[in-house]
């Protein structure tokens, strides 16, 4: 055996000991070392024992060492023996010999006495040194007190986060543990992986959860658009089934979480439905807490039902509940309520709504000799055509209140000159046969804007001012708006800004002025509104003129721009006090656009009321097409005034003009002396905008059944006057510059005519088709012919050339309404 000589060695000092040997199995244990160092080539230095003795020593030390913590006895953890097979140096000698039995004694006495059973540990038996691989023990949670403090645990782990883009981070350890405190266990470590690069780093277990440096470490995406201090709006994000709602002033988000926008009235209750119990409006608190077993009915009112009865805060529906056992009293309510439901559920749903409209009486004749003049301010509103349109193509009565014959001439453009010696506007006139009285006349007077190119408008700074309350919660609503502002941000350029105010319960800024070179950031803000709560549109109107204040371009455009269906019902709401509001605001040099959306609850009264009292123009957005044309291609006339406060007066001569009338213009008329007061706030002419007006006269030789009665004066004599010769009328024009405050006043004559209304221009044909269809729609009583396919007849031949197709839209409109009439 090539070992004989070490075991010659092993029993001469084993004679020599001053003790026997003691040790129950010794030969079996040195038979297994002889015959795995014979297998052992010469040359090889360290021998390895087998990985499995290293394992089960682990698992057996981990076992005691939890044995004698719940004995509540602290024992000295085991050292791992790491030892080298090495040759040995000199001869050894009797003491070293005894020393090295004595000690191997010992430690297998120790070894019996706490790990059994003792035939799963590696022993070293004598002086041999033999190669012994034991694993590191596994990475142990740091204790943590139970009053969490946390306390360092000194360690020679030397640990390192490994990362890559597939899989989490790692420990990875080596070395001995020392643990000074007491040993507990610890239920969970939790480690997260970040990205593709990670900065490596090493660190011991007590700094690994405050010096771990980790790079690309996701943050939260910030919508800078979003930063404004926006009280009363609430910015949320979606989590599952539950909403988060982050800091107002930011709007933190990510990805999977989209971010809304909307009224914080609207966060709890705004979406939920009134409750109404035995007649009684009641709290959504009281309807949960009803007893089951009492309630006799139940019926729940949506749509028109529902805001017919109760107004628009039943936007959401109404729940009725009907208990039993009613008192005398409460069947009496109930019966009423009972019957205003079946009547509204009676009516046609396309009839169900609630909207308002300005009462009006249509302007009547006058009698020239004693009234020869007649002053108004011009309107470049078109709202009321868009909306008669939507009526009619959903198959709806038309509102004759809803229909103001100016606003359906103006809607369509005419062939006007440009204006010449630098004024803003020029002035045309043509007198012709009226097509729906025979022998009247009608005078047609047009004004036609300066057009400014685009590169030399004024920089604009235009706050939008958004209704997002549930009143707004309709594809007709919210969602076309924000398509329709995308296509009026097409048209602006880097110069202009564009802010965003909000409101529904209370008022807010999303968006300060921003750059319309960042239409992105400006378009995400306006993807993120959302309807929902009640609606403050004059804290609204405050905060919007305030922003526009702040930010006020000098000899620029500031206008602000409101959207929304009209429907004010928090705060200052009613019409009066919302003029007297606009008033105010007007003096600070802001201009106002009103755009309206929707059906159902449309309040067109309110919006006519802010664009006619606040410097401002009016528009109805029905569809995408109406969006187009008003923002997109009419859209330096809708937003750039080039003359402001522009009134025109009329004076008749009576030798040629026994009556006339005004078609249209009923809430525009002026007082006469108003025309020459620069106090007395008139309508704006954008660039390039056309205005068209009508007028009916009645010849001093016809006689007709619409004119007025004429008193004998004693005191005044109106008598024809020859020496103006061929002068039908004087046109008088007053108007101010943007900035300016003292009107200036031009003047045209108008030559009388004799012309029939075969020979007048394709403009005259189709602007009385147009005033002839919306005296039919109002039912007029000052005329004789209503045959619609007359007026279709007109139209066709007024269409001229028609490239925009708006002229060919009107006539299908015509033939759309014969449809319903019959």
């Amino acid at each position: 055996m090539e070992n004989n000589h070490i075991d010659q060695q092993f029993n001469e000092a084993s004679k020599l000991s001053e003790e026997p040997t003691v040790f129950p199995g010794f030969e079996k244990v040195w038979g297994e070392i002889e015959e795995k160092l014979d297998k052992k080539e010469e040359k090889k230095r360290v021998v390895p024992i087998w990985l499995p003795y290293g394992i089960a020593a682990s698992l057996v030390i981990g076992l005691g060492a939890f044995y004698f913590i719940n004995k509540k006895e602290t024992v000295e953890p085991l050292q791992p023996v790491i030892a080298e097979n090495t040759t040995l140096r000199g001869p050894v000698t009797k003491t070293d010999i005894a020393k090295i039995d004595s000690t191997i004694k010992n430690n297998i006495q120790k070894e019996k006495k706490i790990v059994t059973p003792a035939e799963n540990l590696a022993i070293n038996p004598g002086p041999i040194k033999y190669s012994v691989t034991v694993p590191p023990p596994p990475v142990l949670p740091i204790p943590v007190p139970s009053d969490r403090v946390y306390q360092p645990v000194v360690s020679e782990y030397q640990t390192e986060i490994e990362a890559n883009a597939d899989k989490k981070a790692t420990y990875i350890s080596s070395g001995q543990r020392k643990d000074t405190n007491q040993i507990k266990s610890i239920e969970e470590v939790v480690v997260m992986g970040y990205s593709k690069t990670v900065k490596r780093k090493d660190v011991t277990a007590s700094n690994a959860i405050t010096s771990t440096s980790i790079s690309n470490q996701p943050q939260p995406a910030t919508y800078s658009s979003l930063q404004g201090s926006a009280p009363g709006i609430q910015i949320s994000t979606a989590s599952g089934n539950k909403n988060r709602f982050n800091s107002i002033n930011q709007g933190f988000l990510s990805n999977s979480n989209p971010i809304m926008i909307r009224g914080a009235a609207s966060v709890s209750p705004g979406n939920a439905p009134l409750y109404v119990i035995n007649g009684i409006l009641t709290k959504a608190d009281d309807f949960k807490n009803l007893d089951p077993n009492r309630i006799e009915s139940m019926n729940v009112l949506k749509d028109g039902s529902a805001t017919a009865i109760y107004g628009s805060k039943a936007v959401n529906g109404v729940v009725v509940v009907t208990t039993k056992d009613l008192s005398r009293r409460e069947r009496k309510r109930m019966k009423k309520l009972q019957e205003a439901i079946n009547k509204q559920q009676q009516v046609s749903p396309v009839t169900q709504n609630d909207e308002s409209y300005n009462t009006f009486v249509e302007n009547p004749f006058e009698l020239t000799r004693s009234q020869p003049l007649s002053t108004f301010s011009i309107d470049v509103d078109n709202a009321s055509y868009s909306n008669v349109r939507r009526m009619i193509n959903n198959g709806q009565a038309v509102d004759k209140n809803a229909v103001r014959i100016e606003e359906m001439i103006n809607y369509f453009k005419y062939n006007y000159p440009q204006p010449q010696n630098g004024d803003p506007f020029s002035i045309n006139t043509e007198y012709s046969e009226s097509p729906w009285n025979p022998k009247h006349k009608l005078l047609k007077i047009g004004l036609q804007g300066k057009n400014i190119p685009m590169d030399r408008l004024p920089a604009s700074n235009l706050i939008f001012l958004i209704d997002v309350s549930g009143s707004m919660n309709d594809e007709n609503k919210l969602p076309l708006l924000k398509s329709s502002f995308k296509v009026l941000l097409n048209q602006l350029r880097p110069k202009d800004k564009v802010g965003i105010v909000v409101y529904a319960g209370s008022a807010g800024m999303v968006l300060p002025p921003t750059s319309a070179k960042e239409k992105d950031k400006i378009i995400e803000a306006l993807d993120h509104l959302q309807a929902g709560g009640s609606t403050a549109g004059g804290a609204g109107i405050e905060l919007a003129y305030k922003l526009a204040q702040e930010n006020f371009v000098k000899d620029g455009n500031n206008r602000v721009i409101i959207a929304t269906d009209g429907d004010f019902n928090v705060g200052m709401s009613s019409t009066s006090d919302l003029q007297t509001l606009i008033e105010d605001k007007r003096k600070s040099g802001v201009f106002l656009t009103c755009l309206g959306f929707g059906m159902g609850n449309y309040k067109d009264n309110t919006l006519e009321t802010l664009a006619d009292k606040g410097n401002g123009n009016y528009a109805y957005i029905d569809n995408m097409q109406e969006a187009n044309k008003f923002l997109g291609k009419e859209f330096a006339g809708s937003m750039y005034a080039i003359a402001k406060d522009v009134k025109i007066q009329i004076e008749f001569n009576p030798g040629y003009v026994k009556s006339y009338r005004l078609i249209g213009y009923e809430n525009r008329k002026l007082k006469n002396e108003d025309f020459v007061n620069d106090k007395i706030d008139a309508g704006e002419l954008g660039s390039g905008h056309t205005v068209t007006a009508l007028y009916e006269v009645i010849p001093a030789d016809v006689q007709s059944d619409f004119v007025p009665k004429d008193t004998d004066l004693k005191y005044t004599h109106n008598t024809s006057s020859k020496e103006f010769g061929d002068e039908l009328a004087t046109i008088k024009f007053r108007y101010k510059k943007p900035a300016g405050d003292t009107s200036r006043e031009i003047s045209k004559i108008v030559k009388n005519d004799d012309s029939r209304i075969s020979s007048a221009s394709p403009d005259f044909k189709f602007a009385s088709s147009v005033a002839w269809f919306g005296l039919v729609l109002r039912n007029s009583e000052l005329i004789m012919k209503k045959d619609l396919s007359d007026i279709e007849k007109l139209a066709k031949e007024g269409k001229n050339k028609d490239e925009e197709g708006y002229r060919s839209e009107f006539i299908r409109l015509i033939e759309s309404y014969k449809t319903v009439q019959k």
